[in-house]
């Protein structure tokens, strides 16, 4: 099978000789196949995770964590081996905001979710409130933080004593394949379970009644229709859906002070993130200047294949997104838009390579605007009035984050709490930390996740009184 820490034994690990296809999204070359599962397949690891699971929660917080703790060390050692695979599967460059920085995390996350205390808590003179276990947690993740996202819906779900079977996107299954693989081999038999599979299987998971919990990260069409699917189980459900932030530059800014940090809120992970910055409302006193300071970062920002030392921005994960960052772009191009820079992809090329691309001159109402791209193109919109601008960032269904940008941070928190997101950022956008809670109102879905409130939420609250 090979060794666990390099590239090559991860891939063996985990492929199969046919099933579902995975390809490199710089080349366009098949990487592995992936075991394509069944209904029947899930049907059987339920039956095993709920088996397990009383077990696994009688071993107590302590042990729980500790053995995260030892996950956490082994997926440390197998790092770089995971973050070649991410960057080969998903795109992401190694350096950077990239793989290796993924990699890094799940392992971060790991210890963060066995580290965190949540004691009882005494309500009232007689009553305790603590938190059991749900049971089987289902999870669904997405292809764009694939490694990563699965950490934050398993880790917390396991150091709860809860057992967890989890499906990849299809797009990208061989790297979380990898990391259950890796996390797997140092707990008990069915604690955690990682089938691959398409559409199907995706929906078996939301409607098999053995699961206690959901949680998915994705679409906000699909979040719609795993509420609808789940409704015959009642299953408790986290769902982070899409998002399209807005960010508000205040006219006290300094665009070359912040020039830098808005490039990475919008472009991280080639603007493949939910909680990326997705439009730029800028005072229309810095509107120039905020756009030519943009232009100089992207300028010096190299794109290419994520494997290669160089790179710090990458394809895009499918081409399918290549398609839609594209028509996008080129209609708004068609409606009399600016480019700025970028806006001009080799469409021949085998890769899903979209350049870094600034968009001026586009209509509050356009569709690169009131639509989520999930790529590397920003439309930059100048405003005059406060009020107005607001109004703007809180027109759309999504709300997962936004972000505020000024030199007076008192002014910006002012602003902030009229903006209808689930995290408000300021003077840096979609950064996120193991112990402060995240997730979204309106159509970007419900729950949070991380910290205290994120071990809540794969947890069954029960009062204890006297």
């Amino acid at each position: 099978m090979g060794d666990i820490d390099t590239f090559e034994g991860l891939l063996a690990a985990v492929a199969v000789e046919d099933g579902l296809r995975v390809t490199d999204p710089a080349s366009g070359e098949v990487l592995g196949y992936a075991p394509d599962r069944t209904v029947e397949d899930l049907r059987r690891a339920v039956a095993v995770a709920k088996a397990a699971q009383p077990g696994w929660e009688a071993l107590g917080h302590e042990e729980r964590s500790r053995l995260l703790h030892v996950a956490a060390d082994a997926v440390e050692h197998s790092a770089a081996a995971l973050a070649e695979l991410i960057s080969r599967e998903q795109g992401k460059p190694l350096n950077g905001p990239g793989s290796r920085f993924e990699a890094g995390g799940v392992a971060a996350w790991l210890r963060a979710a066995a580290d965190t205390p949540l004691e009882p808590e005494r309500v009232g003179e007689s009553a305790v409130l603590r938190y059991r276990a749900v049971g089987v947690v289902g999870a669904i993740g997405p292809w764009n933080w694939p490694a990563l996202i699965a950490c934050w819906q398993f880790a917390g779900a396991l150091r709860m004593g809860n057992t967890v079977v989890l499906k990849p996107s299809e797009y990208t299954p061989l790297s979380v394949l990898a990391l259950g693989e890796v996390v797997g081999r140092v707990l008990p038999e069915g604690v955690l379970t990682v089938l691959s599979g398409g559409r199907e299987l995706g929906a078996a998971v939301v409607a098999d009644r053995g699961f206690g919990k959901l949680m998915f990260t994705g679409s906000t069409r699909t979040g719609r229709a795993i509420v609808a699917a789940s409704a015959g189980n009642l299953p408790r459900l986290t769902l982070e859906l899409g998002g399209n932030d807005p960010g508000i530059v205040l006219p006290d800014a300094d665009p070359a002070a912040i020039a830098e940090d808005l490039f990475w809120g919008a472009f991280i992970n080639t603007g493949q993130t939910c909680a990326a910055l997705k439009r730029l409302y800028v005072h229309e006193s810095l509107h120039d200047e905020v756009v030519e300071a943009l232009r100089a970062v992207v300028e010096r920002t190299p794109m290419g294949p994520g494997v290669e030392e160089g790179s710090l921005l990458g394809p895009l994960t499918t081409r399918e997104q290549f398609g839609i960052v594209d028509g996008l772009v080129e209609k708004a191009k068609a409606a009399g838009a600016r480019i700025v820079i970028g806006g001009e992809p080799d469409r021949d090329a085998p890769g899903n390579f979209y350049p870094a691309t600034l968009v001026t001159g586009v209509a509050g109402d356009a569709g690169l605007v009131v639509e989520e791209q999930f790529g590397p193109a920003l439309p930059i919109l100048p405003y005059r009035d406060l009020d107005d601008v607001i109004g703007q960032a809180n027109a759309l269904e999504t709300g997962l984050g936004a972000s505020v940008w000024s030199a007076d941070v008192e002014r910006a928190k002012e602003v902030s709490g009229r903006i209808e997101a689930g995290t408000v950022w300021i003077n840096k956008h979609g950064t996120v930390h193991p112990m402060v809670p995240f997730g979204g109102v309106k159509g970007s879905g419900y729950g949070l996740e991380f910290g205290q409130e994120g071990l809540k939420a794969v947890a069954v609250p029960q009062i204890i009184t006297t």
